[in-house]
């Protein structure tokens, strides 16, 4: 009798399969992303959604001075701001803001003073009877649109009015009593039009006829659509973007990343051979795949965003390296190229997922105490860390292990890790400690300095300090004398006595902010400025004191939460408390001396500063948590643990040193090169991205470690001294009981 065998996959079958499933992914998302799909192009990256840092536009946040409102007037205020604007920009939004402000953004419009100075106006809309009698107000009004109506082969041009019930019944008896007598609509106490009344309207809808055109008709219609407002609005913040300097950064922005992914590719191929080449492979995928989650999910692309997708890039292949090293260590160890791959991802799989999962936690905080462009940046980053796991744990993988069966079986494809040197760290990080002190020093010197230089310790940005801030592109060198000339024209302008301005670094944008202005005041000094100097962009920003406060308050609540979260879990992960305390001192080690950059250099300090700081906290402990991890591995090795815990700790971070610094290189070379022909916007957050880079790369190695084993030490100390005390109460209590 024959029986039935189970017959084993062929791996060359499976291999040629992989390849086609994922050529097939690749075309289909490359596709996707520089087409998109059906006749509304879905998925195109032409139709990410663009802040207005990028698209220019005006954005403005109200706060409701009405005591106690209810939902139903902030609804109603939203649905006729939403009104207002849409004759502005079809692509506008309104949207509440906490429990009691107003969002309105305006993409792609250019007369944004007069749309500041309208917006918020109550509008004062009413209809009434020529004995001044009162009918309806703006508040009545459901809809108005203007519309076209043909009567014997004529166009008749039309407003088309629609009331809520107490409306209709006020104007049904308006009506039926003034057959033949206009109605006249006020709008901000001047008569905007005095239709006739025909006959009795009783069904709450009325037609205004005989427009002298369409355009009339929409002017109009737009005038009573705009109505009364529910509620009285108080502007708290504004942002005027000009759409040049968005376009010049989405062009400079692409040109980083692409230049990024070639010097990455290049770097990746040189250090790990052959998974590095399929590494940066993976990378191109990554960058399409990363396009495509940020249009999925409507994330909406800023400055800041660019930068996150780009700092992610360089975060993408950190895992890769962890992997690619723990590669090299298992084919030195003896084991064949197969079962080092497998045993590569095995091992590296705790450290990236720990790693990036801390990392994650900072994106997440400053999603939910973030706010405009911090926001973009929190959505780009998280997108990208999870992709870049995605890519390393199993696009990576597949590939290397398809390639395989095809014959890249040879270890010199691989590489060996090469013997390595330790050196002793923890006797080394007392210099270090000593060192980075006198930085830190240096930053809490700089500030009763800059207070008395500058008149705050900080170069705090207007989302911090309030007033009004004016950013401009010059068509001219920026020189020191020229500098002070636009300060001065500023100070005539507008009648003010306090002007600062700071220059963006390499670049002819000048930043100048003075106190709070009126749109009068802003629409005054844009045309002196613009008359005076030759200006290419042109934007504006306001601030209130009391919004730029919560901003602060915010964001000092978003790097403490961040950073308890981050300790909870490697308290978790690790079982040990003293992990996360040496973390902690690792971690106020970076913050203050990236504040130190801040102090000396006087970068200003705002919502991007706390992304910044968050982001390098992520990034840091990523690096201490592979030294972690490896210092937990190597504890279990009882040849290791002979020599002594100093000897495990330098060995863990003598074994990791190559990878923190090839992963703190890819990413520092992204940022790096975004910062040299990036926009001139994002030079400060890049400037200090790169500082952060280095610093937490520099603590992980020289400081986390050694703490950790100061505290392991002087744990122990302090258990054997109550260990050594137990016994002499014991022989106390036994010698008393002898007697």
């Amino acid at each position: 009798m024959a029986t039935n065998k189970k017959r084993k996959a062929d791996p060359r079958q499976s291999a040629i399969m992989t390849m086609l499933v994922i050529a097939v992914l690749a075309a289909v998302c490359v596709y996707t992303v520089l087409v998109g799909l059906g006749k509304q192009h879905k998925g195109s990256a032409k139709n990410i959604e663009l802040g207005l840092d990028l698209a220019g536009g005006v954005s403005i946040t109200y706060e409701v001075t009405d005591k106690n409102p209810s939902d139903k007037d902030i609804e109603d205020t939203i649905y006729r701001l939403q009104k207002r604007v849409e004759g502005y920009s079809t692509e506008s939004e309104v949207y509440k803001e906490g429990s009691n402000r107003i969002t309105v953004e305006i993409p792609g419009v250019t007369d944004a003073n007069t749309i500041l100075e309208e917006l918020g106006k109550p509008g004062d809309l009413s209809f009434k009877l020529e004995d001044g009698t009162e009918v309806l107000t703006g508040a009545n009004i459901k809809s108005a649109e203007a519309g076209t109506q043909t009567e014997n082969g004529m166009k008749n041009y039309v407003v088309q009015l629609s009331m809520d019930a107490t409306g209709a019944e006020a104007f049904a008896t308006a009506t039926a009593a003034n057959i033949n007598k206009p109605i006249y609509i006020y709008y901000n106490g001047e008569v905007v039009s005095a239709p006739t009344v025909k006959s009795a309207i009783t069904n709450g809808e009325c037609v205004i006829e005989n427009m002298e055109s369409y355009e009339k008709a929409e002017e109009l219609a737009t005038t009573i659509r705009i109505g009364a407002l529910p509620l009285t609005l108080k502007e708290m913040r504004s942002q005027v973007v000009g759409a040049k300097l968005g376009q010049n950064a989405i062009q400079s922005s692409l040109r980083a990343g692409l230049i990024g992914l070639i010097v990455i590719f290049l770097f990746m191929t040189i250090i790990y051979r052959f998974p590095g080449f399929l590494a940066g492979v993976a990378l191109f995928g990554y960058a399409v795949l990363d396009l495509l989650a940020i249009n999925g999910f409507n994330a909406t692309m800023t400055f800041p965003g660019i930068a996150g997708v780009l700092l992610s890039i360089g975060m993408a292949v950190d895992a890769n390296v962890i992997i690619f090293t723990r590669i090299k260590e298992e084919i030195s160890s003896g084991k064949s190229v197969l079962n080092a791959i497998y045993a590569g991802y095995d091992k590296a799989l705790s450290a990236i997922l720990d790693g990036n999962i801390t990392t994650l936690i900072a994106a997440a905080v400053l999603w939910v105490k973030g706010s405009g462009t911090v926001k973009g940046f929190a959505q780009t980053l998280a997108i990208g860390i999870i992709l870049s796991m995605f890519t390393a744990l199993f696009l990576t993988k597949k590939l290397m292990l398809a390639f395989y069966e095809f014959g890249v079986q040879d270890e010199k494809f691989y590489g060996r890790a090469k013997p390595f040197k330790v050196m002793n760290y923890i006797k080394a990080s007392k210099f270090c400690i000593a060192a980075s002190l006198v930085v830190i020093i240096i930053g809490f010197v700089m500030m009763p300095i800059n207070k008395g230089k500058f008149g705050e310790p900080l170069n705090y940005d207007l989302e911090f300090s309030g007033g009004t801030a004016v950013t401009m592109t010059l068509d001219q060198e920026l020189t020191n004398e020229l500098d002070a000339q636009i300060c001065q024209t500023v100070k005539e302008a507008v009648n003010v006595k306090t002007v600062q301005s700071q220059k963006v670094l390499n670049s002819n944008q000048l930043v100048v902010k003075t106190n709070e202005l009126t749109v009068a005041e802003r629409e005054t000094l844009e045309k002196a400025l613009k008359d005076t100097y030759k200006i290419s962009d042109y934007q504006t920003q306001e601030i209130t004191a009391s919004v730029s406060a919560e901003m602060k308050n915010d964001a000092i609540v978003a790097v403490v939460v961040a950073t308890i979260f981050m300790l909870i879990y490697i308290a978790i992960r690790f079982k040990d408390v003293k992990f996360g305390a040496s973390a902690v001192i690792a971690l106020l080690h970076d913050v203050f001396v990236v504040f130190t950059v801040y102090s000396v250099v006087r970068l200003s300090v705002g919502n991007t500063f706390i992304a910044c700081m968050l982001t390098i906290l992520g990034y840091s402990i990523n690096a201490t948590i592979i030294i972690f991890d490896r210092i937990r591995e190597n504890m279990k090795n009882n040849q290791m643990m002979k020599e002594g815990l100093d000897f495990v700790v330098n060995s863990s971070i003598s074994q990791t040193l190559t990878r923190t610094v090839n992963s703190s290189l890819t990413s520092f070379i992204t940022v790096f090169i975004l910062y040299l022909i990036g926009p001139a916007s994002i030079k400060e957050f890049t400037l200090t991205l790169m500082c952060g880079l280095v610093c937490g790369a520099y603590s992980s190695v020289c400081i986390t470690g050694p703490f950790w084993y100061m505290m392991s030490k002087t744990s122990q100390k302090n258990k054997a001294k109550k260990i050594e005390e137990a016994r002499e109460t014991r022989k106390k209590s036994k010698k008393k009981k002898k007697k």
